[in-house]
């Protein structure tokens, strides 16, 4: 199979490919954290989507962390062979709290 870089743009479905994003929680309990995250592979799904498992930790702040485990929307076309994912999530509830993370990850080759 090809190698894809990051600058090729793919019409369809590109298996094997994951998402980065960098986004902050919510404001809880006075503090925000950093969420930096690298989603599982795609997973492919019965409408000829796919979606992304990811899990981890935000970064420490304030005194503590949190767990999230989350999987994405399904693909978002966003033009020149390239989607996003959707993500809405809450962490575990750590210190008295929990925090929502919402957005879109880093855009990756293929337009489903």
């Amino acid at each position: 199979m090809k190698k894809i870089g990051k600058d090729e743009f793919i019409s369809g479905y590109v298996p094997h490919h994951n998402h980065g994003s960098v986004d902050y929680t919510s404001v809880n309990a006075g503090h925000v954290h950093q969420c930096l995250d690298v989603t599982s592979p795609a997973i492919p799904t019965e409408d000829g989507s796919h979606v992304h498992y990811t899990e981890g930790y935000v970064l420490f702040e304030d005194g503590h962390t949190h767990h999230y485990k989350a999987y994405s929307g399904p693909a978002i076309p966003i033009g020149n062979g390239m989607h996003v994912h959707y993500y809405d999530f809450f962490t575990t509830e750590d210190n008295g709290h929990r925090h929502h993370v919402k957005g879109v990850d880093q855009p990756a080759p293929g337009s489903k």
